[in-house]
């Protein structure tokens, strides 16, 4: 029985500013309207597996079950999810993922751990690539991906492969697992044929990897067990015990597994792959126009070469220049060398240091009842425009500082406000003082469309007191 295993943590600096922390690499909607995310359960069901298994932040649960739904996966299929308090990298997430799995299916069950940002386009090669993959996990191997190089790339792990020792035509036995090289070493693993880069996908038995785990890094081993056996299964979705989640150490696969374990094999994928890792990547879906311009969104370029754009509500024009990444979204640009896509993580750091709110949440930010958008702020006073889906509604809760007025613009309202519970239509509205306990809801059957209106002395996200929660947030 194979079991597609999504994994969905990193935040993709190196993609900002339209990759954030509250809404991350996988989230992002590429050219054709589908996001990574979409596409890695996509191909992951053309499989037609029994189940499939989600590991992600507890954060980011909400955004996942929506953005699933939206493409509707292959009817039958069984969407599974396990919830991370914290990420602790690759290890202790498939450690976890593997006893999930082994719960519900046995230690016979196949797992194919799969990155939920990578883009794969032939996923008739893909699929042939799970089958040997598959047939060598029953062998007792454990297996990874390898994409056979382009280029001297520095920028990914490599797995050197033994070319001699084919497995039924279908893998190689791993020699050694090497970290992200030179220049000059790259290019000498590329000349030599025997490299490939390593994909981060991979597949084994659950058994096999469990006991390996225990093999190799037997402290991680004990510590996802414990963490395990403190997690209550009987809720939907699973979340992991945080208090003891922590205490595991952040180690990848790679380090704790695959590196050490005794049977280690590589399945050579013969299929395009991108880790889409920058915006010269991203770019590069774009199809280019005779000056080698990239275009997405709407932008006017004269005397332009080799640029990429990107905007998202606003046109962007260029005049007289060469080789730009210009992102715009409508709080955060970016204009950059192409050739330095790469370090745009460097921003990120800066901007973490400062503690400048860009960083982490985009103007609109997706909350687990539907979205908000900051349209104006400034001193005393912020306006948001509040879309909550039907049948979903707001934490009851208070403010300590700020005060706010409601507008319903379309859609029905059931607010309480104080000891009050009134319902509004479009037009009308409701005040609530600070200190007031108070809740939103949407009891209608299409989304609510409210404008609120903030003032106070502090207007930060954090000023929320929680009384009550349909969504398990403090």
């Amino acid at each position: 029985m194979l079991i597609p295993v999504i994994l969905s943590g990193g935040a993709g600096t190196r993609l900002w500013p339209v990759s954030r922390e509250a809404h991350p690499k996988p989230f992002i909607v590429l050219p054709d309207g589908q996001s990574l995310m979409q596409k890695t359960l996509l191909r992951a069901a053309a499989l037609k597996p029994a189940s499939i298994l989600t590991i992600t932040n507890r954060d980011y649960f909400f955004i996942t079950r929506d953005a699933y739904a939206a493409v509707a996966p292959a009817a039958g299929i069984a969407l599974d999810y396990l919830l991370e308090p914290a990420g602790r990298n690759t290890a202790p997430a498939i450690a976890a993922g593997a006893l999930r799995i082994r719960e519900q299916f046995g230690d016979n069950a196949t797992m194919l751990v799969l990155p939920s940002d990578h883009l794969i386009g032939d996923i008739t090669a893909f699929a042939k690539a799970v089958d040997a993959a598959v047939e060598l996990a029953g062998q007792r191997y454990l297996v990874t991906f390898g994409i056979t190089p382009t280029g001297a790339e520095t920028g990914f792990g490599y797995i050197e492969a033994d070319q001699a020792g084919k497995l039924g035509g279908h893998g190689l036995v791993v020699r050694r697992f090497v970290e992200k090289p030179s220049r000059e070493k790259a290019e000498q693993y590329l000349a030599s044929g025997r490299y490939y880069w390593n994909s981060g996908m991979f597949c084994f038995r659950v058994g096999e990897f469990l006991g390996q785990l225990a093999r190799c890094a037997p402290a991680v081993s004990e510590a996802v067990l414990a963490a395990w056996q403190a997690t209550p299964r009987n809720q939907a979705p699973v979340a992991i015990d945080a208090e003891s989640f922590a205490r595991i150490a952040d180690i990848s696969v790679d380090y704790a597994v695959m590196e050490k374990a005794e049977r280690v094999a590589v399945v050579p994928g013969r299929f395009d792959w991108s880790d889409i890792g920058s915006w010269q990547a991203l770019g590069d879906l774009v199809p280019a126009d005779a000056a080698g311009n990239r275009v997405q969104g709407e932008a006017v370029l004269i005397d332009a070469e080799h640029c990429f754009v990107r905007s998202e509500d606003r046109l962007v024009a260029a005049l007289g220049v060469r080789n730009l990444l210009v992102v715009d979204t409508p709080d955060a640009l970016l204009v950059a060398d192409r050739n330095r896509a790469q370090d745009v993580k460097s921003i990120v750091q800066r901007l973490k240091t400062s503690g400048h709110e860009s960083a982490r949440l985009h103007r609109t930010v997706h909350r687990p009842w539907g979205t908000y958008t900051v349209l104006e702020e400034g001193p005393r006073f912020k306006i948001k425009r509040i879309e909550v889906k039907p049948g979903a509604s707001l934490s009851l809760q208070y403010h300590h500082r700020r005060s706010e007025h409601w507008v319903v613009v379309s859609g029905t309202a059931k607010i309480v406000n104080g000891e009050r519970e009134i319902t509004l239509g479009a037009d009308q509205s409701s005040y609530i003082p600070a200190g007031t306990p108070h809740r939103l809801a949407n009891p209608g059957a299409v989304d609510c469309v409210m404008i609120e209106v903030q003032s106070g002395d502090y207007l930060g996200e954090d000023d929320i007191v929680r009384l009550e929660d349909n969504y398990g947030r403090s």
